[in-house]
């Protein structure tokens, strides 16, 4: 019996992103480095000057933008189901947010129901939307911290996964506390994908 058959496939990723990209590529290190059996093989972001589309066509990963009608509208429910069908065409098993700056509603989540993640840089349920760190810090908070979640319809509500919390110390600036909690987010979203899916 070959004994290369009993090995998983990787497992298919895309990715959606608004912004730089960090994390997909913390998420790509750790496909690189051995510890994460996956793939990316679609990025899609609603920003055309989005640094993460340029991390992923640096790495040979099919890089596209997504048409919403403009850059902070809503995304509408059509522009939705054709995103639901090139992650579909492109065989994408798992849905990984990355920075993506608009609420997923049905189709996508009826085409990926429960196979969609989104990483939040706050202690959910404190602090959905928008700088959760400039809030934690304007409203004293002693900790904060990262949340990885299945996304549902609302505005970071979905069911939490795991988190990692990051103490809130004197002198921090909302810059400060979002550079340690993404340092945290850089570690923990590949760990909990590879908890995920498997392997």
């Amino acid at each position: 019996m070959n004994s290369n058959s009993n090995i998983k496939p990787p497992t298919k990723l895309g990715v959606l992103g608004s912004g730089s990209g960090s994390n997909m590529q913390a998420i790509m290190d750790a496909i690189d480095s051995g510890d994460l059996n996956a793939e990316i093989v679609l990025t899609l972001s609603d920003n055309p000057d989005a640094y993460i589309l340029e991390r992923a066509t640096k790495a040979g990963i099919t890089a596209q933008v997504i048409d919403c009608g403009g850059f902070r509208t809503k995304f509408p429910d059509e522009k939705q189901a054709l995103v639901a069908r090139q992650l579909k065409d492109a065989g994408v098993e798992l849905v990984c947010l990355a920075g993506f700056m608009r609420l997923v509603k049905q189709p996508l989540l009826d085409i990926f129901p429960q196979k969609i993640l989104n990483i939040h840089p706050s202690l959910l349920p404190e602090y959905p939307g928008l700088m959760a760190w400039k809030q934690a810090v304007e409203d004293g908070a002693t900790e904060s911290g990262c949340t990885v979640h299945y996304v549902d319809a609302g505005m970071d509500t979905g069911p939490i996964i795991r988190q990692a919390k990051v103490p809130v110390i004197l002198g921090d600036t909302a810059q400060t506390l979002h550079t340690r909690i993404q340092e945290q987010e850089h570690t923990l979203y590949p760990n909990v994908i590879k908890e995920i899916i498997g392997c």
